[in-house]
């Protein structure tokens, strides 16, 4: 509507529904969502404090990463506009890194 496209002018989200939809169950706003994976996390006996739609952001793209996918695609994936804002995901990757070469390479074994 006339709203949402000045909305998405302003440099605003085209929606205020997370995910607009058409189906019996309607769409399912930010407030929903945030509520629903608290639900989950719960039912999966996961401390719901530690889920949020940030933590599932940060996974999904470490998880891209480990997996090998490129940093360019991530961040267009994330929708950054600034690649350094995508890099800050690395940073699990460098700790996991570090802990393999630790724990794999020769020269760091205690032969002892």
């Amino acid at each position: 509507d006339a709203a949402e496209a000045a909305a998405v002018k302003a440099g605003k989200p085209a929606s205020r529904f997370l995910f607009p939809g058409n189906g019996a169950g309607g769409h399912l706003t930010r407030e929903y969502f945030y509520v629903l994976i608290k639900e989950i996390a719960v039912l999966a006996g996961v401390d719901p404090a530690k889920v949020t739609p940030h933590t599932l952001r940060h996974a999904f793209a470490t998880h891209l990463l480990a997996g090998g996918a490129d940093l360019r695609v991530i961040q267009t994936l994330l929708g950054h506009a600034d690649l350094s804002s995508t890099e800050i995901y690395t940073h699990v990757l460098d700790e996991h890194l570090k802990a393999l070469v630790l724990q794999r390479h020769p020269l760091a074994r205690d032969e002892g």
